[in-house]
């Protein structure tokens, strides 16, 4: 009998994800606890997300000897990503931080920032800061995001500073 995968101990991502806009880390690989601080921490203004996984194509590899068709693991591309923030009625917001052709990393800690876990850094370019407008709803700004390079996935999350 095959042995099971590991039970998972789910959780409610909410109150738990932390997302940080890091303006620079020198090592996507291996970022530090002092290149992490040194970042924004966005999730307490952040009402919406999109994007941010990668996946990879497939390329066919026939052979004159047999009618079916093969494949190996091809290009790695990443999904068009996005945060939505709630915006404030002074502009003193996500607008001041977040700025068209900024060039950084979005660092997910979906587990939270705890060290040992693992998170994903994707370098990054800010594309727009389109305003949301709807009649019925609270007023945000979407920042769109190019990923400019391949992310770092299931990177370990370094200890706190003296820890």
């Amino acid at each position: 009998m095959a042995t099971p995968i590991q039970a998972s101990t789910r959780y409610y991502r909410r109150g738990i994800t932390k997302v940080l806009w890091v303006p620079v880390i020198v090592n996507k690989l291996a970022p530090t606890r002092a290149e992490l601080n040194a970042g924004t921490a966005l999730e307490g203004e952040t009402g919406a997300m999109a994007g941010w996984q990668t996946s990879s194509g497939t390329v066919p590899t026939p052979a004159l000897g047999s009618r079916f068709t093969p494949t190996v693991g091809g290009e790695i591309t990443a999904a068009d990503s996005s945060l939505t923030f709630w915006a404030s009625q002074d502009g003193d917001d996500v607008r001041t931080l977040l700025v068209r052709e900024a060039r950084g990393f979005v660092v997910w800690m979906d587990e939270g920032d705890v060290p040992t876990q693992t998170m994903d850094v994707f370098p990054v370019q800010v594309t727009s800061q389109a305003k949301v407008r709807e009649l019925d709803g609270a007023a945000q700004i979407m920042c769109q995001f190019s990923i400019s390079a391949e992310p770092a996935e299931n990177v370990t999350i370094p200890a706190a500073s003296g820890g």
